[in-house]
């Protein structure tokens, strides 16, 4: 009678059935950790045996997936590309009646953890301040969100000269407002939402837009 394959637990799939045998860590879970400790205390503590202790198991697990620590640190930048300057990209994308309910669109951006990570944006550009290579992939980045933000604008009819400052008003506004931890209650932040369309667009609010973003944000708290 063959052997039963022995059962593998995934850390970063709670889905799975409970640990039977041997356990093994996969590239995602190697990932996530090295984010968190990333976020929580920079880059100098992303070490591959300290994370190994972390998941558990032996550094010959990292290498399975890694070449070495600068391999993994490259796929940290890569997956912090991925989440947060491509959300921007595809909100600033979505269809809109209106460039209030445009500007509401990237504004989902900053009150959804699950689309734009803030603590991993300011981990990478604290980083960035030891290491000229992160600094270029930060510049890089801060162009290619700035570029979709000012084409949203050009997209409703707003000169190239305009759109662009008012791209960068809304986006460094928006990096600016979390950096300073404000700790502003969210009902007092959607009391504004008319003003701060005002000011951004130049246009009357679109109501519909307005209550739409209102919803969303009710939505994120009932999850």
């Amino acid at each position: 009678m063959a052997d039963r394959a022995t059962p593998l637990l995934h850390r970063d799939d709670p889905s799975k059935d409970p640990l039977v045998g041997h356990v093994k860590v996969t590239r995602d879970d190697w990932l996530n950790v090295a984010r968190d400790v990333l976020v929580s205390d920079g880059v100098a503590d992303v070490k591959v045996l300290a994370l190994g202790q972390r998941l558990e198991v032996s550094r010959s697990s990292f290498y399975w997936y890694f070449k070495s620590r600068k391999h993994l640190l490259e796929a940290l930048l890569d997956g912090w590309e991925d989440r947060n300057t491509q959300t921007i990209i595809d909100a600033c994308a979505l269809p809109a009646p209106s460039i209030g309910a445009a500007v509401c669109n990237f504004f989902r951006c900053f009150l959804d953890p699950d689309l734009f990570d803030q603590g991993l944006d300011f981990a990478v550009r604290e980083w960035s301040r030891r290491d000229g290579r992160v600094r270029q992939r930060i510049d890089a980045a801060d162009q290619t969100r700035l570029a979709a933000v000012t084409e949203m604008f050009q997209r409703f009819g707003y000169p190239p000269s305009d759109a662009d400052t008012r791209a960068r008003i809304l986006y460094f506004m928006q990096l600016g407002y979390h950096a300073l931890e404000l700790r502003e209650p969210m009902d007092s932040r959607l009391e504004r939402i008319e003003g701060y369309l005002r000011g951004f667009t130049g246009k009357e609010p679109d109501p519909r837009a307005v209550a739409a973003l209102r919803s969303f944000v009710k939505d994120l708290g009932d999850r």
